[in-house]
């Protein structure tokens, strides 16, 4: 897969530098971990946020938002991946970006 060059950088300046971020290529793009946890993704097939089981309903009832699954099969609950309809709003990519945040922050470093 391709990466998305331009939605890494979008999504790097909303992140910064913040204490504990490490950005690292996975899944066929780029992933950006918070303390060890993998918060979020980018790829040429779109944006993938990590929202955390039973958060991700607002997000999954937007159009250009999906359902993240493993191996194009397996839903995974709690992720979202969304398109560049939905990530190319400026603030709907904030408001996911900041969710994922919040819900990472909860969990313990690894």
């Amino acid at each position: 897969m391709a990466r998305d060059a331009g939605l890494e950088a979008l999504i790097a300046d909303h992140l910064g530098d913040r204490p504990g971020l490490v950005v690292k290529p996975m899944f066929g793009g780029m992933a950006w971990l918070l303390r060890g946890n993998l918060l979020c993704g980018a790829r040429d097939t779109g944006m993938m946020v990590r929202l955390g089981k039973g958060r991700d309903a607002w997000a999954l009832a937007l159009p250009g938002i999906e359902v993240m699954r493993a191996g194009g099969d397996r839903p995974m609950a709690g992720w979202i991946v969304a398109g560049p309809d939905a990530f190319g709003g400026d603030d709907l990519r904030a408001r996911l970006l900041d969710a994922a945040l919040a819900f990472v922050a909860e969990l313990p470093s690894k």
